[in-house]
């Protein structure tokens, strides 16, 4: 859904210069509102797909393209603010043909649904994404999956029927959660899909109702199909194909890897036993990378949330399978690995730690703290139960 695409900025600020001038505008003719969706891309900011709100002169076919997607990496402070979740977002206004130019030449399809909106609320909604798209109008703050650039569109298309999509969306459900619409779509980069449901806790797995599951622009494409205009029309008049899709789709259903993860911790559990009591100097080696990796991935899930605003990773159970204490392991380690007998401090840390794992394992029988996690436990309790048992002595 993300676009920083310095060519398109430049137009839009001469879009933007242009507008200062006295000119003909497209409300003068009557209008057509089209949904633009844009498929999934190859790249991983590209994995979710995007959208746009087409206005079109139908007299002469003349389109604007109006795109909440796009930021400014220049702007002071770009890479602080998106680690903190601060991230502002803008909408830009450009001739439809060069909004689908990028994504004819990535092979991205991209889709419009024409909808029943009758001419006095196109002009209104032309108008309104006109103002809005104007310099010191265009910035919003950005959140992935409340105020992202498909949310935006969604809400200016209900603002043009009267509340017509909150109020038939809102009320009905297909299961959907932001954890597994983030794994689905992200499949394809196992890195990225992982890291999502590493990084996310359990605010992210409440069943979503189709106006919440907007956020992402294919799902908001299939709700409109659905809806309904007050005299029983359906709202999308027509739709048509702009740009064929050739590349491969993300997979339909939320992939699961819960069997995967236990025979895989099951594995390694046996394994760390066996080599423990065999070459626990060797074990000890091979567990310092581990619990390094654990360390920095528990140190980031910790400042995501205590010092981001990201709040869908506030709260992650996950920090107990992948602690920052793993680094209090690290100097035992070292020592053990180099033939020197554990001290007290490193037999504690060890069994603490597992500890912590064994509390995340327990958590799953407690309905009022729900985070589906249960593939990291089944993947890492084992792990550290068996390096607590092999290299206390």
């Amino acid at each position: 859904m993300h676009r920083a695409d310095a060519s398109a900025l430049a137009t839009w600020l001469l879009l933007a210069l242009i507008t200062c001038l006295p000119m003909p505008t497209l409300a003068d003719a009557p209008l057509r509102v089209g949904l633009l969706t844009m498929e999934p891309g190859g790249e991983f900011w590209e994995r979710f797909g995007h959208d746009a709100i087409l206005i079109e002169d139908s007299a002469t076919g003349a389109g604007v393209s109006y795109n909440y997607g796009f930021f400014d990496m220049d702007e002071p402070g770009f890479v602080g603010n998106f680690a903190r979740g601060r991230m502002n977002y803008l909408l830009v206004a450009l001739p439809v043909q060069e909004d689908l130019n990028s994504y004819h030449e990535e092979g991205r399809g991209v889709a419009v649904q024409w909808l029943n909106i009758d001419a006095a609320h196109a002009n209104a909604l032309a108008a309104a994404l006109a103002e809005n798209a104007r310099p010191e109008n265009s910035r919003y703050r950005y959140e992935y999956y409340t105020a992202n650039c498909a949310t935006k569109v969604r809400d200016r298309l209900d603002q043009a029927l009267g509340g017509l999509l909150e109020k038939q969306l809102s009320g009905r459900s297909q299961g959907n959660t932001y954890r597994s619409e983030s794994v689905r779509l992200a499949w394809p980069a196992k890195w990225m899909a992982l890291g999502f449901d590493l990084g996310l806790a359990g605010t992210a797995d409440r069943p979503l109702t189709r106006w919440e599951e907007a956020f992402i622009p294919m799902r908001l494409r299939d709700s409109l199909r659905e809806v309904k205009l007050a005299d029983g029309r359906p709202l999308v008049q027509s739709e048509q194909i702009v740009l064929p899709h050739r590349l491969p789709q993300p997979p339909v259903e939320t992939p699961h890897w819960r069997i995967a993860a236990l025979l895989l911790g099951i594995a390694l559990a046996t394994g760390v036993l066996m080599l423990g009591s065999r070459r626990p100097r060797l074990l000890a080696a091979l567990a310092l990378p581990f619990w390094l990796v654990a360390s920095v991935l528990g140190a980031v899930m910790t400042f995501l949330w205590l010092g981001s605003e990201h709040v869908f990773a506030h709260g992650n159970q996950n920090l107990l399978l992948l602690s920052p204490l793993c680094m209090l392991l690290l100097p035992g380690g070292w020592r053990v690995a180099r033939g020197h007998a554990a001290s007290p401090a490193y037999r504690f840390w060890l069994w603490a730690i597992a500890g912590m794992a064994a509390i995340a394992g327990f958590l799953k029988f407690l309905p009022f703290l729900p985070q589906q996690n249960l593939e990291w436990v089944l993947l890492l309790l084992p792990l550290h139960w068996a390096l607590a048992r092999a290299l206390e002595k």
